[in-house]
């Protein structure tokens, strides 16, 4: 096991999962994405989430996964692994095989078919799941657009702090900065908030966020280091505009379907993850064609990562 702990700073990528052409697992292309990590900065790696894919893989594919990262990343970055799933009995299989392969955190979402009514609930089953690897952090993945589950944050880490001794904090993925601004005071700073919306990066530093996870840290991870730099030698209006710069980036990333368009990013950088899986669609070459322009005129060959 690593000698890394909590709590999560700087830049922690959100990294794609691999596949080959026939929806297979490429678990060799873990080495070429963790040098790239690595040679741009970035500080760890959130695996099997959102931009993963984690939820369209089976429970071992997932844990195939996750023992891959931790192989290649160990030493080089800190591995929190996304856990989550409608089925309590999987997500803690999942947490233990995390503990068990020495990973550095585990991570859940809501449940998402059947919802958590409120805090309370959302604690229980939390606690459920951090309990299978209580000797790991545990950070409650708080991200409604993709689970329609919109409990507070905040009232969610009053309701869990008596029920989970190994909560470390919550990786928020939502725009109620509020809530956010809330949680990162709580306790005295008890807890570790990382940020988890890329392009509104300097709001959530301007609220006190230390560290952010995200999907474009995988292929723009420079120019988020100068937004970092900017807004801590307090140069607001140069942190601002790199943050514009970021964002005309990601908005060609929204508009060409997110994870499909990313994989095409990665490409573009060297570092080749595949398609992406259905329900998902990967680009046509058309459509390839017309992102690669937009990115172009919007200068994202200049400030990419390098594979």
């Amino acid at each position: 096991m690593s000698n890394f702990t909590a709590p999560l700073t700087g830049l922690i990528s959100a990294p794609f999962t691999a596949f080959h052409n026939d929806g297979s697992l490429n678990l060799q292309a873990v080495e070429k994405q963790v040098a790239s990590l690595v040679a741009n900065g970035v500080s760890g790696a959130f695996v099997c989430g959102t931009t993963g894919e984690g939820i369209s893989m089976t429970v071992e594919e997932r844990m195939r996964v996750a023992e891959r990262w931790q192989q290649v990343a160990e030493g080089k970055l800190q591995v929190v692994v996304h856990v989550g799933h409608t089925s309590l009995g999987d997500a803690r299989a999942l947490a233990a095989h995390t503990q068990k392969i020495g990973a550095q955190g585990t991570s859940t979402l809501a449940p998402y078919f059947f919802k958590p009514g409120n805090a309370e609930d959302l604690a229980m089953f939390c606690a459920e799941v951090a309990s299978a690897a209580p000797a790991l952090p545990f950070y409650y993945y708080q991200i409604p657009s993709m689970t329609g589950v919109n409990i507070p944050a905040a009232d969610f880490l009053r309701a869990a702090a008596p029920r989970i001794p190994n909560l470390a904090g919550v990786k928020f993925t939502f725009e109620n900065l509020m809530d956010f601004s809330e949680c990162v005071r709580l306790e005295g700073g008890r807890y570790n908030i990382v940020f988890g919306r890329d392009e509104i990066l300097v709001a959530g530093l301007s609220l006190g966020a230390r560290g952010a996870i995200g999907s474009t840290y995988n292929f723009i991870a420079p120019i988020f280091h100068e937004i970092i730099a900017a807004f801590e030698k307090g140069d607001l209006a140069l942190a601002r505009e790199r943050q514009a710069a970021a964002n005309a980036i990601i908005q060609i990333f929204i508009r060409y379907g997110g994870p499909p368009a990313g994989k095409v990013m990665m490409k573009m950088i060297g570092v080749d993850c595949g398609p992406v899986r259905l329900p998902l669609r990967e680009l046509s070459p058309k459509r390839e064609e017309q992102m690669r322009a937009e990115l172009e005129a919007a200068g994202f060959f200049q400030m990419c990562s390098r594979g």
